[in-house]
């Protein structure tokens, strides 16, 4: 578990604004972010800013590894004590200068659908559970296993510590992959507002 682990990159703050412009480009396509951003031009300005901010809470407030200092995949984690994304919490990491480049029409779109999400969030998973919020790789590496490697690695860290893992995907065709590392979906719903679903999968924690 440890070797494994040590074979990636553990993030910190000087690789937060690489790497969010790798995940920006990774979510480009992404429904969610089509959603708030139908403009391609825009959504691939923008994105990098989303991802700037679940970065850094990722590094002050859980663990984010990347597969190599090239930052080929990314992936954001919070541990059971702070899996739930708190208002203070976000403030705390937050960089103002994030809002002022997203904009309030965007803060105001988003909160709603997030706190829909979080709320599905806390009734699949009100116990002690770890939290993958974000992964992704870069569109050129993709598809020569750099998410198997991010996954696997910490996946052998919770199996040790007999906890289960959370997740959430707006992306259908990454269902399959999830569950192939063993999550199951314990809720599929649409999201008030918007033309695309939700899928709640949960990891079962280990014997």
């Amino acid at each position: 578990m440890i070797a494994d682990l040590n074979n990636l990159v553990r993030l910190k703050e000087p690789q937060i604004k690489p790497a969010a412009e790798m995940l920006g480009r990774a979510f480009q396509d992404d429904p969610l972010f089509t959603h708030f951003f139908p403009d391609a031009s825009e959504r691939k300005s923008k994105l990098p800013y989303i991802f700037k901010f679940l970065i850094r809470y990722g590094v002050w407030y859980g663990e984010v590894y990347a597969t190599s200092p090239n930052l080929e995949g990314v992936a954001v984690w919070l541990p059971p004590e702070k899996a739930d994304m708190t208002l203070r919490r976000m403030i705390w990491s937050g960089d103002f200068s994030i809002l002022f480049n997203l904009g309030m029409k965007f803060i105001s779109r988003q909160r709603s659908i997030t706190d829909y999400i979080l709320s599905i969030h806390k009734r699949h998973a009100p116990f002690r559970h770890w939290f993958l919020q974000s992964i992704g790789v870069d569109p050129m590496f993709q598809g020569k296993g750099y998410a198997g490697t991010l996954l696997k690695a910490m996946f052998a860290r919770i199996d040790q510590e007999h906890l289960p893992c959370y997740l959430e995907t707006q992306n259908e065709k990454n269902v399959s992959i999830y569950q192939h590392y063993g999550f199951k979906v314990v809720e599929e719903f649409a999201i008030p507002g918007t033309e695309f679903s939700n899928w709640a999968m949960l990891r079962e924690k280990s014997s």
